[in-house]
């Protein structure tokens, strides 16, 4: 599993595919609908909840960068003309580090890690990428709907099963208040290491199973600075209780971008910074259809490769 502290003992999943899913182990299983034409949506949809831009507000006729989506999960979910109230977003980006190059700090932000003097460069990747041993992963979240975000982390399994039940996030001292325009990153920007690194458990492990969870309120659980086994019957509860028909939609062209110095502020810790309108949305959005109000679920498969 991933460690944090190499994954400093924190079992993330390994490979990091990207918030919330519906509780089946695999990303996206949807109502089905007609193939017709391609499903796609543009970023405006999730970011309309962020503020405006300072340098924007009271200008007519303001126009934002906007970003396409393509429906990534399989078969769609209800038509935009049959959405309801409940529809919720999550949108997850998932970072690969690689070592830093020349121009890469042009009005982008790089990883420092502690105590070396070595940096990174982290670029966007789609959720369903391959990661392999030691890569170095990084993970921003952010939901329009605001909540409390809760990660869980599981080993897949060759035969289909999947290991213990692992709280990865929040951990002693983590902020896991979700609000539109604020991201949360995983780890934390300030956490000694600053990334997951992808590590294997074992031959019969082919990936890792992530679970995100955003409560409308706090869960009641014991956090400490270490991962949390949880009782697998609770989580089963939340799976039947939480779960939601899902649509996975990833951006085109966003993969290989580099993390921006704006989404970097944005999760800073103690941050008053907001991304706006104009600011990068994120790599993937999940719709939730007739999500619960006290809870969505969205389980996200990583995939492992040699």
């Amino acid at each position: 599993m991933m460690k944090r502290h190499t994954f400093a003992n924190c079992r993330l999943i390994l490979l990091l595919s990207g918030v919330l899913l519906s509780m089946s182990p695999v990303v996206g299983q949807a109502a089905p609908q007609s193939q017709d034409k391609p499903r796609k949506i543009v970023s405006d949809d999730f970011t309309k909840s962020r503020k405006e831009d300072a340098g924007h507000v009271g200008k007519a006729r303001t126009v934002r960068p906007h970003r396409t989506y393509r429906l990534a999960s399989g078969a769609g979910g209800p038509a935009r003309s049959s959405v309801s109230a409940n529809l919720k977003l999550l949108g997850i980006t998932i970072w690969k580090l690689r070592e830093s190059r020349r121009g890469d700090s042009d009005r982008r932000a790089l990883i420092r890690e502690k105590n070396n003097a070595r940096t990174w460069a982290a670029e966007r990747v789609e959720s369903d990428s391959t990661f392999r041993e030691g890569d170095y992963v990084r993970l921003s979240v952010e939901s329009p709907n605001g909540g409390y975000l809760y990660v869980i982390d599981r080993d897949l399994l060759a035969d289909g099963k999947t290991g213990d039940a692992m709280l990865i996030f929040p951990w002693s001292g983590a902020d896991n208040k979700l609000a539109a325009g604020r991201l949360i990153d995983i780890p934390a920007q300030e956490d000694d290491p600053n990334h997951f690194t992808a590590r294997l458990s074992g031959p019969d492990q082919i990936g890792e199973l992530l679970t995100f969870i955003v409560t409308a309120s706090p869960l009641d659980l014991p956090i400490s600075d270490k991962p949390l086994r949880l009782d697998a019957r609770q989580l089963v509860d939340w799976e039947k209780s939480w779960s939601a028909t899902v649509e996975r939609y990833e951006m085109e062209g966003g993969a290989g971008e580099l993390w921006t110095r704006a989404e970097q502020q944005a999760a800073a810790k103690h941050t008053t910074r907001q991304l706006t309108r104009n600011d990068p949305p994120p790599q993937t959005i999940y719709r939730i259809f007739g999500a619960n109000k006290q809870a969505i679920l969205v389980s996200v498969p990583l995939k492992y490769g040699k």
